[in-house]
């Protein structure tokens, strides 16, 4: 199931938002689906899944930004506007943002970037 919690995540290092509706993966089944359902993300939104070190977006209708993170949310790998019927991994990495596509050359959001996961009341 996702957690609708509203999340925001902030790039630190660049004083940007990444967004403000990141929802959260919060089981195994969700993890795998991802964002299969959807027909579209809207700027702001997002999702956030962890752990994970790998996506695919075989069965998605769009293409979407991905930020691959490390514990610390350290930005690892970053891959824009990764298209339908594709792979994407990053071994070392220990969670994976996908977030509409622009959204990451938009913010300037590169490797060794500080990302900060806020709850937003």
């Amino acid at each position: 199931m996702l957690v609708h919690l509203s999340i925001r995540v902030r790039n630190a290092t660049r004083g940007k938002i990444l967004g403000e509706a990141i929802e959260i993966a919060g089981s195994s089944a969700t993890r795998r689906t991802g964002l299969l359902k959807h027909s579209q993300l809207k700027p702001g939104e997002g999702l956030w899944i962890a752990p994970c070190e790998a996506i695919h977006t075989f069965g998605m209708k769009f293409a979407i930004d991905v930020a691959f993170l490390d514990r610390k949310k350290s930005v690892r790998k970053v891959r824009h506007s990764l298209p339908a019927r594709r792979m994407a991994l990053s071994l070392l990495s220990h969670s994976v943002l996908e977030l509409p596509a622009g959204t990451l050359a938009e913010t300037g959001t590169e490797p060794g970037d500080q990302l900060v996961f806020e709850k937003v009341v």
